[in-house]
């Protein structure tokens, strides 16, 4: 090879090798301090194309369940304001039982109708209770659906009902007046079974809703999954890199002082 002064070849391949070293540490040092893999688009165009989708749909699941959970609440409330609507029925069938004793007298029956009538405005004012200004249960002539979706992506839904429960128990056990000696027992067990109706309607609409969480929450920790292993930096690996780049600049940096030393050989044969 020949000396020259103008041009340092050896040092030329030896300052773009620690350029290049350089740039493998300082991507090593930003993916271990941001534990992301990739750090800039060019890392991986593709991979955080899919990365962003995914991210996308995890937040959507999380929503989506969280939805889910809030319609699993108004079917707990509805169904303890059912639970109740039971037990006042239990109590007016009751009532209407010991009115029946030909021991008691026109007194006696008179304050079983007290307590009667007390139950039917009871009983009325559940018919109207709430979840969050949204009515537990439906005032026309037939039960309403709110649909709630169960899928991240919207497809699929599942209904849940605002249940009749006026009708179902009757007006003339909500009305606050009706005497107890004019109202039938029957009129009394009739309702009692279709509150139980409703209350099993209510339980497998939430056991539905339940599987659909259960579903969703599989659903999201596989996306997770996938998604860290196109988006999270494996540490050990990457750390490795770290060590390799770390050498060859300290290397590459003490060649690159060589090289240009190396000129002075020119210098030598001058003097």
């Amino acid at each position: 090879m020949s000396v020259v002064i103008n041009t340092n070849s050896s040092a030329i391949a030896a300052k773009n090798n620690l350029n290049r070293s350089n740039m493998m540490l300082q991507s090593s040092l930003a993916r271990l301090s941001s534990g992301s893999k990739i750090v800039n688009p060019s890392d991986d165009a593709g991979g955080l194309a899919v990365s962003m989708k995914m991210t996308a749909a995890i937040k959507r699941t999380s929503a989506v369940n969280n939805n889910i959970a809030n319609a699993q609440s108004f079917l707990q409330t509805q169904d303890g304001a059912l639970g109740t609507a039971a037990k006042i029925l239990d109590r007016m069938s009751e009532l209407k039982t010991l009115s029946e004793d030909v021991t008691k007298n026109t007194s006696d029956v008179a304050n079983y109708n007290t307590e009667f009538q007390a139950l039917q405005s009871q009983l009325s004012d559940i018919t109207s209770e709430e979840f969050n200004g949204v009515s537990l249960f439906a005032t026309g002539s037939s039960a309403t659906n709110k649909s709630v979706k169960i899928t991240e992506d919207g497809t699929k839904t599942v209904n849940i009902s605002q249940a009749l429960l006026a009708n179902s128990v009757g007006t003339s056990l909500t009305a606050g007046s009706t005497e107890l000696t004019s109202t039938n027992l029957s009129t009394i067990t009739d309702a009692i079974q279709n509150v139980a109706t409703l209350r099993a309607s209510n339980g497998a609409q939430s056991s539905r809703l339940g599987f659909a969480s259960d579903m969703l929450t599989v659903n999201q920790q596989n996306l997770e999954a996938a998604n860290s292993r196109i988006i999270d930096v494996d540490v050990a690996s990457e750390s490795t890199q770290l060590a390799r780049a770390n050498i060859l600049v300290q290397a590459g940096s003490s060649m690159l002082s060589q090289a240009n030393a190396s000129s002075q050989i020119a210098l030598r044969l001058l003097g």
